[in-house]
Parts: C-alpha cells; sequence; structure tokens
C-alpha cells in the first residue's frame, strides 16, 4: 500500500513538472511584449520631448517691450553758447545840485519812470535872482563909465591934434577907456553866471528811465556834494557775460559783416525765457587769469523782465546748422566701438543702427550720416532692447527744431 502510494505521488509530480514546462514559454512571450511596448513608449516621449525641446530653443518667443518714439526729421540746429551774465543798465545818473539852496518843490514819485527834462527838484531860486538884479544893475553903472569914458577920449583926441593937451594925458584917457570897457564885459559875465545857477535852481532828468529811492525830502538845504536821487536807465539795457577767447574770431566776423548775432537771456535755472537781444559789442582786451573776453549784448527790455545787476543765463548763438536730421539726444546709446541707435521697423521690431554726429546742443542732435528723414529711433525703454526686438509704441514724442535749454 505504502509502495502504491509512492508511486502515485510520483507519478502525479511528473505530470505537474510536465504541464509547468508546456505553459512557460507562452509566459515569457507576453512579458517580453509587454517589456517592448514600454520600451517603445519611452522611446517615443524621449523623441517627443527632445524634438519640441531643440524646436522651443531654435524658435524662442520674443517678448513685447513698450518703447517711446520719435520722428527723423529735418530742421535748423542753432548751437548756443550759455554763460551767466549780469545785467548792466546802459546809463546811471547820481542826480545831484550844482548849486547850495532849499529844496522848495519835488515833481516825482520814488520809482516813478521819468522821462528827460522832466522836472525833478525845485531849490529855492530867491537869493539867485536878487544876484542877477544885482549884477545887472552893476552892468547899467559900468555901461553910463564907458560911455563917458568914450566921449573924453574922443575929446582928449581933438585936442591932442590941435595941440592944446600932451600925449600922456590922452593916453591916461585911454587907459581909463579900456578899464570901464573892461568892467562892462566883467558885469556881463556875472549876469550869465547868474543866469546859470538861476537855471539850476530847477533840476531835471538828463535821461528816461526808473528813479529810486530819495535821498532828501521837501524843505532839505542842500549842498553841491549832496546826492539826491539816482536814476537807471532801463529801456534799453544790456547783459555783460564772458565768452572762451577761441570763439573770438567768429564773433567778430559776424560782426563785421553787419549781421546781428542774437542772444538769449533767460533765468538762473533755465526756467524761464527773459528776453530777446543781439549782441552789441566786445571788450579790446582778454582776461588772462580766464582766458575770456567781455561781451555786451543790448535788450530792448519791454516788459521790465530785466533788472540792473541781476544774475542771469546769456545765450549767444554762434552757428545754425540748417537741413539737418535731427533727433532727440536721449536717443542715443554710446559704447567704445562708436554710437549707435535703435530704429523701429514697419513690423514693429527693431534694427541696431551706427550713426555719425554731427552737432549736440541740449537734449536736439543733429546726425551727419546713418539716418534718413521719416524714420522712426526709440528713446525710451532702450535697456531692454536688442536688434530684432519687438516693441509696442506707446508715445510718439515730436522732435523739435530749436532745442531747449539746460543748465
Amino acid at each position: 500500500m505504502n509502495g502504491e502510494q509512492f508511486i502515485g505521488v510520483s507519478a502525479q509530480g511528473r505530470l505537474s513538472s510536465q504541464g509547468m514546462r508546456s505553459a512557460g514559454p507562452a509566459l515569457s512571450l507576453r512579458r517580453v511584449a509587454l517589456l517592448a511596448g514600454l520600451t517603445g513608449l519611452v522611446i517615443f516621449v524621449a523623441v517627443h520631448w527632445f524634438e519640441q525641446s531643440r524646436s522651443t530653443k531654435a524658435s524662442p518667443i520674443m517678448p513685447i517691450t513698450p518703447v517711446s518714439v520719435s520722428l527723423v526729421k529735418k530742421g535748423t540746429l542753432d548751437l548756443y553758447l550759455s554763460q551767466i551774465g549780469t545785467v548792466t543798465s546802459l546809463a546811471t545818473v547820481s542826480i545831484k545840485s550844482r548849486i547850495a539852496g532849499q529844496i522848495m518843490q519835488l515833481g516825482f514819485r520814488e520809482g516813478q519812470m521819468v522821462d528827460r527834462g522832466q522836472p525833478l527838484f525845485t531849490i529855492d531860486s530867491r537869493p539867485y535872482k536878487a544876484e542877477l538884479d544885482q549884477y545887472r544893475g552893476q552892468l547899467a553903472r559900468d555901461q553910463g563909465t564907458l560911455v563917458n569914458a568914450r566921449k573924453t577920449l574922443e575929446r582928449y583926441n581933438t585936442l591932442l591934434e590941435q595941440g592944446v593937451i600932451a600925449k600922456q594925458d590922452r593916453d591916461n584917457q585911454q587907459a581909463l577907456f579900456d578899464q570901464a570897457r573892461g568892467a562892462v564885459e566883467n558885469d556881463r559875465g556875472l549876469i550869465e553866471a547868474a543866469n546859470v545857477d538861476l537855471g539850476y535852481c530847477s533840476i531835471t532828468s538828463p535821461i528816461r528811465g526808473r528813479i529810486g529811492l530819495r535821498a532828501v525830502d521837501l524843505g532839505n538845504y542842500v549842498q553841491t556834494t549832496d546826492t539826491l536821487a539816482v536814476i537807471t536807465q532801463l529801456q534799453p539795457i544790456s547783459v555783460i557775460f564772458s565768452v572762451p577767447e577761441d570763439n573770438i574770431p567768429a564773433i567778430a566776423q559776424t560782426l563785421a559783416s553787419d549781421q546781428r548775432i542774437p542772444v538769449e537771456a533767460w533765468n538762473r535755472d533755465f526756467t524761464q525765457h527773459l528776453a530777446d537781444g543781439y549782441l552789441l559789442t566786445f571788450d579790446n582786451v582778454i582776461d588772462q587769469s580766464t582766458g575770456t573776453v567781455k561781451l555786451r549784448a543790448q535788450f530792448p527790455n519791454d516788459n521790465y523782465g530785466l533788472f540792473p545787476d541781476e544774475f542771469v543765463n546769456a545765450r549767444l548763438r554762434i552757428k545754425s546748422i540748417r537741413d539737418a536730421l535731427l533727433v532727440p539726444t536721449a536717443a542715443l546709446q554710446r559704447t567704445q566701438h562708436g554710437t549707435f541707435l535703435y530704429v523701429a521697423q514697419n513690423d514693429r521690431t527693431v534694427v541696431r543702427r551706427q550713426i555719425t554726429i554731427q552737432a549736440t546742443q541740449g537734449d536736439i542732435t543733429a546726425i551727419a550720416s546713418g539716418l534718413n528723414p521719416g524714420e522712426m529711433v526709440i528713446r525710451d525703454g532702450l535697456d531692454k532692447l536688442r536688434s530684432g526686438s519687438r516693441i509696442d509704441p506707446q508715445v510718439v514724442v515730436d522732435t523739435p527744431a530749436t532745442p531747449t535749454p539746460s543748465a
């Protein structure tokens, strides 16, 4: 019995082993197929990711930069020299009395604009009228003496011819006649001087200008050394300033051709345009300590915008460049290889353009080469740009033909 069981188990084990060996090849095939599918999927995903990454690197999406642009246009660029100057009156008069006396009348208000010949002060004239009358009476007396001496001389000449008197007597009478004639001439001189003094009793303005605060009051007794008031001419008025000596030849040449050189007056910080004038002349010496020459510019000063001893900025136009290509100075970019700027294209991209500068005045620059009229240049947002960058023009800023002054 035990032997039969052992034989049965052994037979059953052999059957089971044979079944396992027969099922093994089918299971291996399924596993190989599964592994192959997974491997293909991984390879497909990897290849797709690599292609997409390479495509992204080859064609990046450029950001859009908001910028401000300006139009390149033709115009005239005026070149200036800006210097600190002092407003100086062309005439300043200290009013003094030529005679001593008491002030009887005032003919002005303090700070008033007075005209030439306008009465300002009236001095008591009674002492000078009395002196004039005295000299007139003295003249009448001496004229009578002269008439008597002339007639006596005529008689002495007749008696001398008749031999009645000596020649010495006639010569003595001639001396008396000459003395009387001299006294008459002296009296006439005294009368003329008295008339002049009498005229000084009325003090008038010698120029047209603004009178300042008076130094004396009505009823004061003044001497010839006293200053009564000061009058300053305000129209026209001048500004004196200095320029480097290197600019004098060009300025002298322009003045010699009878051309007026415009000069502008601005306040200290260039925020207010005060007046327009022209260059009048320049000094005859160079200040060796500074290497500059003084210039005087004249201004009509119609609105009294300039005041004596005021400090202003004088802008002298030394040259004008006509038909120049003008761009904002803010659009320029400088490197060790030269100057360039960014030009906007029709497809809303920018291109870097090398340029040559002709001249710069303040916030405006004239371009000698590298640009064409009508092109648009970028003036703001430059730090984020390079050739090919996409832009979104937000503001179009006009380029003025006349530059704004800068301190």
